[in-house]
């Protein structure tokens, strides 16, 4: 892992590079997640492209921050992406569900102007059921075992990348995990998504019951230059679950657009 400090903190993040020419990509991971998420892209696509795949504050390597759920958070996060994105030279912002949201919330409220933006598993509104933010707050097993429930975060995924993604959730915590939940429970930029101008993909797992294929549909139809993908067999988290049709997602999309 690479460290980068700002504001008083220090940010981690892991790059790949196998040769590949280009900017780096930079690959933010969703709520209660880490950058371990993005492994298939870290040892897959980094043939192809740079990766660089940041832990956001509170979560995996990186220092927390003292921010409450909301937009506090979500600009500290920004923060994380942007200090990454200035130390690695990354010019395209890949941001999976909270994320997306991080990457949104830098490109409208910072002066960033990407190459490129791809947006998967995620939304312009991120409401969060009532429900889920209970248990969050008082019965955290309960929230992990929804979480993975059927076409939540996978549809049909192998045993391990499950265990992985529990392991991670409970690394996390359950105070930063439902921050980071009801940040994106706060979250709404539908009415601004035509101030983003970067090529954009709006990718999503055919399944995904948490931010499903409407909200994607509405992503690159609002946005100034969208497009949009669907991975057949996939739920939230299809980066992981289908990385193969995920990686052929992005790396066509790059190689139209770059």
């Amino acid at each position: 892992m690479e460290t980068v400090t700002h504001h008083g903190r220090t940010t981690a993040y892991r790059r790949a590079d196998r040769g590949a020419g280009g900017d780096p990509v930079l690959f933010v991971h969703g709520s209660g997640g880490s950058h371990e998420v993005w492994k298939a892209q870290l040892g897959r696509l980094s043939s192809t492209v740079p990766v660089v795949a940041v832990d956001l504050s509170g979560h995996g390597e990186s220092d927390d921050v003292d921010a409450d759920a909301g937009w506090g958070a979500l600009s500290a996060y920004a923060s994380d992406v942007d200090a990454v994105a200035r130390e690695t030279g990354a010019t395209t912002f890949v941001g999976n569900s909270l994320g997306g949201a991080v990457v949104m919330h830098l490109l409208l409220e910072r002066d960033r102007s990407p190459e490129a933006v791809v947006l998967a598993g995620t939304g312009a509104k991120l409401a969060v059921l009532d429900d889920l933010l209970a248990w969050l707050d008082g019965d955290f097993d309960h929230a992990v075992e929804f979480l993975h429930g059927e076409d939540r975060l996978f549809h049909d995924p192998d045993d391990r990348y499950v265990d992985l993604s529990k392991a991670g959730m409970y690394d996390v915590g359950r105070r930063v995990t439902e921050r980071d939940f009801r940040s994106c429970h706060t979250f709404d930029v539908r009415d601004r998504l035509d101030e983003l101008a970067a090529p954009t993909l709006a990718v999503v797992g055919e399944h995904d019951r948490l931010t499903p294929p409407s909200y994607h549909e509405y992503l690159a139809e609002n946005v100034q230059d969208g497009r949009y993908a669907e991975i057949p067999d996939a739920a939230h988290l299809a980066m992981l679950e289908r990385p193969e049709a995920f990686n052929e997602a992005l790396t066509d999309f790059l190689d139209d657009v770059r």
